[in-house]
C-alpha cells in the first residue's frame, strides 16, 4: 500500500465516527423539524441533504482536530476537553444550519442580502434555538465519548460496548 492511500485510509477511517454520528443526528433534527413544523407548507431536508450535511460535519471534526489549540485543556479532567470541542462544534453546526436556512431563502430573494434580511425576519427564532440546544447536546454526547475513547483507546471502547469485556474490566464489575 502506498503512502498516500494509506494517508486517505486513515483519514477516511478518522472522519467515519463522526459522519456516521452526524448522519444519525441530523436525521433526528429533520425528524423533530417535520414534526415541529407539520402543515406549514416549509420543505424539509432530504437524506441526501442530511447526508451532505453529515459529511461536511464529518470532514469539519476532522480537520478541527487537527487544530493546535483543539486538545487546550490534556492536564484536567476530560469534562475540559469535550466542553471545549463542544463549543467549536456547536458553532460549526450552528453556522451550518443558519446556512441551510439562508440557502432556502437564497432561491427565492434576488440576491444574498435580501435573503439574509428576509430570513431574519421570517424565520421562527424559537424553533431555530431549539433545534441548536439539541444539536448542542447531542454534540456534547459525542464529545464526552470521543474522548473518553481517546483516553481508554478506540478498541477498549468497543470492547466495553459491544463485548467482550475485558478481563480487567469483568473482574472490577463482579467486585
Amino acid at each position: 500500500m502506498s503512502a498516500l492511500t494509506a494517508k486517505i485510509k486513515h483519514e477516511f477511517l478518522e472522519m467515519l465516527p463522526p459522519t456516521i454520528f452526524f448522519f444519525v443526528v441530523l436525521h433526528v433534527v429533520a425528524l423533530i423539524r417535520a414534526l415541529m413544523i407539520r402543515g406549514s407548507g416549509i420543505s424539509l431536508p432530504t437524506t441526501a441533504s442530511v447526508a451532505l450535511a453529515a459529511l461536511i460535519l464529518g470532514k469539519a471534526v476532522l480537520l478541527a482536530n487537527m487544530l493546535p489549540f483543539i486538545n487546550r485543556f490534556p492536564e484536567r479532567p476530560l469534562i475540559w476537553n469535550a466542553a471545549w470541542k463542544t463549543v467549536i462544534y456547536t458553532v460549526i453546526a450552528g453556522f451550518i444550519h443558519y446556512l441551510e436556512r439562508l440557502y432556502d431563502y437564497w432561491k427565492e430573494a434576488p440576491n444574498i442580502a435580501a435573503a439574509n434580511h428576509q430570513l431574519f425576519t421570517e424565520m421562527s427564532w424559537p424553533r431555530f434555538w431549539a433545534i441548536q440546544i439539541l444539536l448542542l447536546v447531542l454534540i456534547l454526547n459525542y464529545c464526552v465519548f470521543a474522548e473518553l475513547a481517546r483516553i481508554i483507546g478506540r478498541e477498549r471502547m468497543k470492547a466495553i460496548f459491544l463485548g467482550p469485556i475485558p478481563p480487567d474490566i469483568a473482574a472490577r464489575l463482579a467486585r
